[in-house]
């Protein structure tokens, strides 16, 4: 089969754009020099022994991090192994400023093993790296992380909340796909998974078509961009992303929040339930439940109930809280249990 064309480039914001204007936009946007100013930003652009050092000024090695470890044989893929049983990777836990003092150690040596640290809180395991290295997301509160590591490649997935991701150091390639190309991308299972989410079985740098053919559609309306020192990502809410980090050290910091409350829970148990629940129904009857999920989920709006109960009698027809959700979840352990 015939390559596959170059994508298109993810769109950059211009120079005049709000922060608050990238933050609520509906597909991705770059921003070129966001965290420019950040001290390591400065300190990569220096050297990366300069930015490990001003790293381990924050790291707290009483609580080990977790690294992701695969052999060079990987080529700093972290998927699954060839029976597809298990991982081509190993977890380990390692004081923080072990782990960067080992990547540095690697650097120059072209079979040195994928080391990568992913999703690590920031003020668990660097207190004060993110007060000293800000960013303003005006009245959101999100969740910081930093990603550090050498080359690797994490397979494209999606995650719930928005997504703004930082180059601190090193080179990042993004590659994204809108929500709505999931059929098109051979998701694998989805309660066995190299980190907690579903991803593509496709491996955009050399793709099967044989295997994917539908993956061509995909690709058409894939969107890719190269990020830098300083340089940020606007990831909206549920955009499928593969992620590549290009040198021999990288760090990554990101910051995810919701535009719900936490307490409303993840959809992914939804699907999970629904799949225990509906999915192996006769096919009348799931269609029956598709209209259920039309009329009370997917348009419900206050007019599908206000006719008919009274606004304090409609439990969880109603607006829910914090306490509400909490009893709602309570029901539903009660009835899995029973």
């Amino acid at each position: 089969m015939p390559p596959l064309p170059p994508a298109q480039s993810i769109r950059e914001a211009a120079a005049h754009t709000s922060l608050e204007t990238v933050l609520s936009s509906p597909v991705p946007l770059v921003v070129r020099g966001l965290v420019a100013h950040w001290p390591l930003v400065a300190a990569a652009r220096r050297s990366d022994a300069e930015a490990v050092a001003y790293l381990k000024r924050f790291a707290n090695d009483a609580l080990p991090a977790i690294a992701t470890v695969a052999p060079p044989e990987a080529g700093g893929r972290i998927f699954y192994d060839a029976s597809f049983t298990g991982f081509n990777f190993r977890r380990e836990q390692v004081p923080l400023t072990a782990a960067l003092n080992t990547l540095l150690n690697y650097e120059g040596q072209p079979d040195a093993p994928t080391i990568y640290l992913g999703a690590t809180t920031c003020d668990t395991w660097l207190p004060g790296l993110g007060a000293a290295n800000a960013v303003d997301l005006g009245a959101r509160a999100p969740l910081a992380s930093i990603w550090i590591g050498n080359r690797s490649r994490v397979p494209a997935h999606q995650d719930l909340p928005d997504n703004l991701a930082c180059v601190a150091a090193g080179r990042r390639r993004f590659t994204l796909f809108p929500p709505e190309q999931l059929a098109n991308l051979y998701i694998g299972p989805l309660d066995f998974t190299p980190a907690g989410q579903p991803v593509s079985l496709v491996d955009p740098l050399a793709p099967d078509l044989a295997r994917f053919p539908r993956f061509s559609e995909a690709w058409r309306h894939a969107q890719v961009a190269e990020l830098g020192p300083g340089d940020a990502l606007f990831i909206p809410s549920m955009w499928w992303h593969h992620v590549e980090a290009l040198d021999a050290f990288n760090v990554l910091l990101n910051y995810w929040w919701r535009s719900t409350p936490d307490y409303l829970g993840a959809p992914l148990n939804a699907l999970m339930l629904a799949l225990l629940s509906m999915r192996d129904l006769p096919p009348e009857q799931r269609a029956t439940w598709q209209e259920v999920f039309r009329h009370y989920v997917f348009e419900f709006d206050a007019e599908t109930v206000a006719g008919h109960i009274p606004a304090h009698a409609r439990h969880v027809l109603g607006e829910l809280d914090a306490d509400k959700a909490a009893n709602l979840r309570a029901h539903l352990l009660k009835r899995l249990q029973s």
